[in-house]
């Protein structure tokens, strides 16, 4: 993703860190959901510890990555929260449910309720990995207060966004960052 994110930042005129969830990508481990929040409260810790950012940090995650962008943001102060093509929960990835479940695991749904920030939803509206309903979800979900316009992309899939509808992609996400 280095030259996405490189890109990113000459386009946004802004700064990025990124990181690597344990047992993904170059890190060692093996995945979990208590090592996702564990990672992102890390990442979290070190630039507003570490290196004395203010708690104005925009946070983005994209599929799988808006869990632990959630989870950070209903708990921390941050500047804003993009969720890219995200998922309401992990069993309504697999399977059509309307309500949470104790059991279920990435619950999304129930903690965007809990975040103070605006919140931007991007989604294609023929995402076959994680369906379109996921989004609209968490959009009605989010305080109304924090609910910023949402970007439902259409004709546009899960990874294929940020390629297919570039300049549109930088726009809109400059937009919310201006807002």
């Amino acid at each position: 993703m280095f030259h996405h994110l490189k890109e990113m930042c000459a386009e946004l005129n802004a700064d990025i860190f990124a990181y690597e969830y344990s047992g993904y990508g170059e890190s060692t481990g093996v995945p979990s959901e208590a090592d996702l929040y564990s990672d992102i409260e890390a990442a979290y810790r070190y630039l507003t510890h570490d290196c004395n950012i203010p708690e104005e940090i925009v946070c983005y995650g994209q599929s799988i990555g808006t869990v632990p962008t959630l989870d950070l943001a209903s708990r921390n102060s941050v500047g804003g929260v993009v969720l890219h093509s995200p998922l309401k929960s992990g069993l309504g990835v697999i399977h059509d449910v309307q309500t949470m479940y104790w059991f279920d695991v990435f619950q999304n749904a129930a903690k965007i309720k809990h975040v103070q920030a605006p919140v931007f939803v991007i989604h294609g509206t023929h995402d076959t990995e994680v369906p379109f309903e996921h989004g609209e979800a968490l959009y009605d979900a989010c305080p109304t207060e924090m609910a910023y316009e949402p970007w439902w992309v259409k004709e546009a899939g899960h990874n294929d966004i940020e390629i297919n509808h570039r300049s549109k992609y930088f726009e809109q996400l400059l937009r919310f960052l201006r807002d």
